[in-house]
């Protein structure tokens, strides 16, 4: 993804950065720990492999994700959030979470917050 030249305030640079429905998803995954692309996919319902690792290159592109290779057979390649970028973001991402939860509650949603261990019961 390109970086444009001009905007109009640093948010606008910042949204652009993580816009899509994916970029998100995966740095709140990635809050949990390093973890391997396999398990990525796995954890993160719907994301094609293809999708997943375009997401990611950009995340390393814009600082929020780096990776670690670890020689050997089979290759073995962990992600995770910088301690800059990466972490930082996650504050953005912990008030966005709280008010999803939020509506979803006053939308009669609860159990299904429950159901996917996203509140306790």
């Amino acid at each position: 993804m390109k970086v444009r030249a001009d905007y109009t305030c640093p948010l606008e640079l910042v949204h652009d950065m993580i816009k899509g429905k994916w970029k998100p998803i995966i740095l709140w995954r990635l809050r949990l720990g390093a973890t391997s692309l396999a398990k990525l996919e796995q954890d993160i319902e719907g994301i094609t492999q293809k999708m997943l690792l375009e997401h990611l290159k950009e995340l390393i592109e814009y600082g929020f994700v780096d990776k670690r290779t670890y020689l050997g057979y089979p290759l073995h390649v962990e992600y995770f959030l910088t301690e800059n970028m990466g972490k930082q973001i996650l504050e953005a991402l912990r008030i966005m979470q709280h008010i999803g939860i939020e509506y979803l509650k006053k939308s009669g949603k609860e159990q299904e917050l429950i159901a996917k261990n996203v509140i306790p019961d």
